[in-house]
């Protein structure tokens, strides 16, 4: 049990991921989360108002399945596979994120200053999560695609584009930390 309460590292999660994105290109799929939210608008009948949610939706029951795979996932390693320890992050990180105001960086995965609902009830808080789900929704639409699907399927694909998204995801979260967090926060 040891072995599975404890973060796996990077050389074995990293051949796990890849073995699965081996799998998906031997069966001509591309994996991608941010698609999921286009096939569940299908689903509800968005095609009926924008073209865009006009497709054969059941061609891609496969991937809301890794959508159900990780929700199912993630909960049972929550409440079942965590020995509940604090996470490892550096202590400049820690100091960083406490002169922003983050008093409980590193003992939990969300902070509570943006997601507990003490927050996420005041008119800050409320406007920080719809404003950032606005510009996470407009930037995985105008970039194709999400974080996940870019740098883990499109860069095992070679895709070019993919590259190119990866490296604007990774200038906009420097941007956002070095500039736009402190902003925000201070």
């Amino acid at each position: 049990m040891e072995v599975i309460l404890k973060p796996w590292p990077w050389y074995v999660s990293g051949p796990l991921i890849s073995i699965v994105m081996i799998i998906l290109i031997y069966f001509g799929k591309s994996f991608g989360m941010s698609s999921n939210l286009r096939t569940m608008c299908s689903i509800g009948g968005a095609g009926k108002y924008a073209e865009f949610f006009r497709f054969d939706w059941k061609e891609q029951r496969w991937n809301l399945t890794v959508v159900l795979g990780a929700i199912i996932g993630g909960y049972l390693a929550t409440h079942f596979l965590s020995d509940h320890s604090t996470m490892a992050l550096n202590p400049d990180t820690v100091n960083d994120l406490s002169e922003l105001g983050f008093l409980q960086a590193g003992e939990s995965l969300l902070p509570p200053e943006i997601y507990s609902w003490e927050h996420v009830a005041t008119l800050k808080g409320l406007g920080i999560l719809v404003i950032a789900g606005f510009l996470v929704g407009f930037g995985t639409r105008y970039a194709g695609g999400c974080t996940s699907g870019h740098a883990i399927s499109g860069l095992s694909n070679l895709q070019l584009p993919s590259l190119i998204a990866v490296i604007g995801f990774f200038i906009g979260g420097l941007t956002m930390t070095y500039f736009l967090l402190p902003l925000i926060f201070n």
